[in-house]
């Protein structure tokens, strides 16, 4: 007998893997349609007193998932959290890959950021990861805001956030794994910052589902949306 009962085209396999925090969501980057819909749906029957926060969180979902559909993003979570006076801080914790078409991935990294310096002086700072060396850097910029525009403005709202970059050159795959969060909280750089190092700390490229991998960064864990929290 030499029948099958279906043809099924064999995913790719993970690359690395990472640790989810708490208070984080994964997000869906190829949503349908409908599942839109249905969201938009949902939000419009809340309550008064959390209408507000739903849409907030889903106009920034929105912002989202135009700025990364035509980026090479692996994986995107959204967070909120308790903030001063009620209000909820929000912040986007991306994870993608930049291939170096062979080059040295190192290298390549510190080209793409200029005059080739690392230390604090620089804005480009090593830092000792599980997964290798890891670059980190900082700015602040002028952004696309998850807000309604001012009254009589028809562009969307613009605002200034924080944005922190963890790089991890990979020689073996000849790519660049980059952990990214941006938040517009600018008050709270120094916390989000510990949450982006704390996420680069749990990179890895073992399998945690496999046998023998139970004691990595991040136990019990499966990979995608599936990561136990490094924090918790």
């Amino acid at each position: 007998m030499n029948g099958f009962l279906d043809t099924v085209e064999a995913e790719p396999k993970a690359e690395f893997w990472y640790g989810l925090p708490y208070g984080y969501l994964q997000l869906d980057l190829q949503p349908s349609p409908e599942g839109i819909q249905e969201v938009a749906r949902q939000i419009s029957a809340l309550p008064d007193d959390v209408r507000d926060r739903a849409d907030q969180v889903f106009r920034l979902y929105s912002v989202v998932l135009t700025l990364l559909r035509s980026q090479a993003v692996m994986g995107c979570a959204l967070g909120m959290h308790p903030g001063e006076g009620g209000e909820p801080t929000l912040s986007v914790l991306t994870v993608s890959t930049v291939p170096t078409s062979g080059a040295h991935p190192e290298a390549v990294l510190i080209q793409m950021l200029g005059d080739g310096g690392t230390g604090a002086d620089d804005g480009l700072v090593p830092v000792e990861l599980p997964a290798g060396t890891g670059y980190l850097w900082e700015t602040e910029r002028t952004t696309v805001a998850p807000t309604a525009p001012p009254d009589g403005e028809e562009g969307p709202a613009q605002g200034t956030v924080w944005q922190g970059t963890v790089a991890i050159p990979v020689p073996r795959s000849g790519s660049i794994v980059t952990v990214q969060l941006v938040t517009p909280s600018l008050e709270l750089a120094d916390d989000y910052r510990g949450v982006l190092l704390g996420v680069a700390r749990t990179v890895t490229f073992e399998d945690p589902t496999e046998e023998g991998n139970e004691t990595g960064p991040f136990p019990d864990a499966g990979s995608g949306a599936d990561e136990r929290s490094p924090f918790g």
